[in-house]
């Protein structure tokens, strides 16, 4: 994930930082219309700490950890950077708040390249008593607001692909989208809900000259194949909204009641980039630890490292959560589409610094 780059003049040298004042500048006029669409909508805006006990137990994120000191200098807890102000938010959620929405700064460890960076900016929003496909009219609404702040009503445009942000949203299922751009059909590829076999999925990427290896898991396959035949071909000309993950990929969702092979999520793609992921919320505080549990297992067998589970999170789901969606936007990538920039750091205000590089 991490790409060295060449030395060269430090950021805040006027030549250098002179060119990306438009992109900067309609960035602000962005985050100025989210917050406007989030008021206009009920929503109260909240902030949460970056520190807390869990980074998120996404397996494949790096966290960054450090140490709390309390009130006594020998009294110390290790501590993280969050990945996501997800935990924290859905305490807010079992604390009664019923919509809100935050402009976190989040940090990933070991992520660089033209659209990672290590710390970044995301936008999230919940609606308690909301299902996850309720959340596809605020994207609606959010990207017309975006619109409304590009120059002459250009598109937004990213690595060759364009799309008009005031268009309607494309709502896809993920089989569809694999009928369609791979030609698979991926439910009679799955024969198990939870740990499908990946033997027939590798048959069928064989077929499209997609290597598999032995020891690969059905995800790691399905993986393969959506980023070579399917992200690409996603919100080409109007927004993609995907949906309908498969169930072994449900992390914090809910597993649609109708089909128990699928689970209730979504993301946002714009040009061919994944944008934004949404769930219809899990609030089964069991199942949460079940599937913390097997996250963990999979963590320490991949990277031989462990992060801690947030009890505080699985009581507060234990307490009462009320049924909800949310949805994680990134909000640099946001700025990257709008302004037509082709790296990440054309949109930051400062970067963070690159060991290795002067």
């Amino acid at each position: 994930m991490v790409e060295r780059r060449p030395a060269s003049a430090p950021w805040w040298r006027p030549d250098r930082f002179e060119p990306k004042l438009p992109a900067l500048r309609l960035r602000a006029r962005l985050t100025a219309a989210v917050r406007a669409w989030f008021e206009g909508q009920g929503f109260l805006e909240v902030e949460t700490p970056a520190l807390q006990a869990s980074p998120g137990l996404e397996v494949h994120l790096q966290p960054f950890a450090t140490a709390l000191v309390g009130a006594h200098p020998e009294d110390r807890a290790r501590a993280y950077l969050h990945t996501s102000p997800e935990y924290a938010m859905k305490k807010l959620l079992v604390a009664g708040l019923p919509r809100i929405f935050q402009l976190a700064r989040v940090h990933r460890n070991g992520e660089r390249s033209a659209t990672h960076h290590p710390e970044f900016t995301m936008l999230e929003w919940y609606r308690a008593g909301a299902g996850y496909l309720d959340l596809v009219p605020d994207l609606q609404g959010l990207l017309a607001a975006a619109a409304s702040c590009m120059p002459d009503g250009r598109p937004f445009s990213w690595n060759g692909a364009t799309c008009d942000p005031g268009a309607p949203i494309e709502v896809l299922t993920v089989a569809e989208a694999f009928e369609r751009h791979a030609g698979i059909d991926l439910l009679a590829a799955m024969d198990d809900a939870e740990k499908p076999d990946p033997r027939p999925l590798a048959a069928e990427a064989e077929t499209l000259g997609i290597r598999c290896a032995p020891d690969d898991r059905w995800d790691d396959i399905f993986f393969r194949l959506f980023l070579e035949r399917i992200e690409p071909k996603l919100g080409r000309g109007r927004a993609t909204v995907l949906t309908d993950y498969p169930a072994s990929m449900a992390a914090l969702a809910r597993i649609k009641p109708e089909d128990p092979r699928l689970c209730e999520r979504f993301e946002l793609y714009i040009c061919g980039l994944e944008l934004a992921n949404a769930f219809g919320e899990l609030t089964d505080a069991a199942e949460q630890r079940r599937r913390f549990e097997a996250d963990l297992a999979l963590r320490e067998a991949r990277y031989g490292d462990a992060v801690p589970v947030d009890e505080d999170f699985l009581a507060a789901l234990a307490h009462g959560m009320p049924e909800a969606a949310g949805i994680a936007l990134g909000f640099d990538r946001l700025a990257m589409l709008a302004a037509g920039a082709r790296h990440i750091e054309e949109v930051l205000w400062a970067p963070v610094f690159e060991p290795g590089r002067e």
